[in-house]
């Protein structure tokens, strides 16, 4: 799951792989803004089939990861 992730999150916000870890930052690492953000969720909402509540307090990728497991469940 992880790896599919961080895929996605390079490729939306154009950052190394090596930069993207479990315990990255949006804001503070990849200096993502919101919008930058709902294009990640979006992306991972199409690619898993499933719905993310924007309202999840979702600030490093392994808050994300973790949300993301859970639903698919």
């Amino acid at each position: 799951m992880f790896e599919k992730i961080k895929e996605i999150i390079v490729d939306q916000l154009g950052v190394e792989e090596s930069e993207v870890t479990l315990e990255t930052s949006f804001e503070n690492d990849l200096e993502a803004d919101s919008l930058d953000i709902f294009q990640v969720i979006n992306e991972i909402e199409d690619e898993f089939d499933i719905t993310i509540d924007t309202d999840q307090d979702l600030k490093t990728v392994g808050d994300l990861v973790s949300y993301v497991e859970g639903l698919d469940k």
